[in-house]
């Protein structure tokens, strides 16, 4: 396994971000399948055909593709660790995929192949400007099938970091990193160990390792930037749930829906731009339930930076209770 080796000064420096690069990779695998998760599932059946259908006659397309959606190494070109922090934008990143050199792009193909589990004719890597066609690629699937999609995903992916943050802050990055992915854990005191493949340690740098969530429910991938930045994608923990319907019954009666519906949502915590955006609530809808749920001793709001976060009280947790 590959240990990644962090400093006293890194992991304090250690962080959260958002790539929307990584974002469009996990969609473009998902997108290949026949299908995906229950809270994806109405995106990919509006997209998969049209995008199956874009595939055809653009073999560079349809080899890539199929390459990235059958291996266990993402080549370093496509995987690079976001430098914008929680706004990283997809420009900036692009822009770093597109200057790659031919020869490190074919290098780290054909090493994909090496850890794929399917066989795969590399014809399509005669063409020239081998990352200038990836960036296109790449670029295609994210105007036609993310983009559209990404305030909503973005809301969730910043909801995954508060949580995460919230156990950062209480019991440290062993219990922020729990359950981050089945192929990364915490070693002792200074490691996390990534991946089941014999490799050499990394040394994390004084920056610190950044986390980046994505909204596909498995795989994970890490990205490195010579010669010590490093930033490890994970699977955003619960999106299965999003999927679900909003309360109904006795809970919908006694609170009304929209109430019901929050105070349910508050199963994990969350502002209330976050709770407008899943539930399509306006903002100021959000604040007035809130307000009652708070008077009636159901949630409480906490500030975290420049932001507050509403989560339930031991009260609102015996009401919300299933059964």
């Amino acid at each position: 396994m590959v240990l990644l080796r962090l400093s006293s000064l890194a992991l304090s420096r250690s962080r959260f971000a958002l790539s929307p690069l990584a974002e469009t990779m996990g969609s473009m695998i998902v997108l290949a399948k026949p299908r995906t998760d229950a809270w994806l599932a109405a995106w990919h059946a509006r997209h998969h055909d049209r995008f199956r259908a874009a595939l055809d006659g653009d073999p560079f397309a349809t080899g890539l593709v199929r390459l990235l959606g059958s291996t266990k190494w993402i080549p370093r070109y496509v995987a690079i660790p976001p430098s914008g922090g929680m706004r990283t934008s997809f420009a900036d990143e692009l822009a770093n995929v597109a200057k790659a050199a031919d020869g490190n792009v074919r290098a780290g193909l054909e090493k994909s192949v090496e850890y794929s589990w399917r066989r795969h004719d590399l014809g399509w890597l005669s063409e020239k400007d081998l990352a200038g066609r990836t960036a296109e690629v790449l670029e295609f699937v994210w105007r036609q099938h993310v983009r559209p999609d990404w305030p909503r995903r973005r809301t969730l992916l910043e909801r995954d970091v508060t949580y995460r943050a919230g156990l950062l802050a209480a019991y440290g990055w062993p219990a922020a990193l729990r359950r981050m992915g089945r192929r990364s854990a915490w070693v002792g005191a200074d490691a996390i160990s990534f991946g089941d493949r014999a490799a050499p340690d990394r040394i994390v740098g004084d920056d610190g390792m950044l986390f980046v969530p994505v909204s596909v429910s498995s795989g994970s991938w890490l990205c490195e930037d010579p010669p010590d930045r490093h930033a490890l994608v994970y699977p955003a923990r619960g999106f299965a749930a999003e999927a679900r319907e909003r309360p109904r019954g006795a809970l919908g009666r006694l609170l009304g829906e929209n109430r019901a519906a929050i105070l349910t949502e508050l199963d994990r915590p969350a502002t209330s731009s976050e709770l407008a955006a899943l539930l399509d609530l306006s903002l100021g809808t959000v604040g007035g339930h809130l307000a009652v749920l708070r008077d009636a001793g159901l949630v409480v709001g906490e500030r975290a930076g420049r932001r507050v976060v509403y989560r339930r009280t031991r009260h609102g947790d015996d009401l919300a209770a299933p059964g």
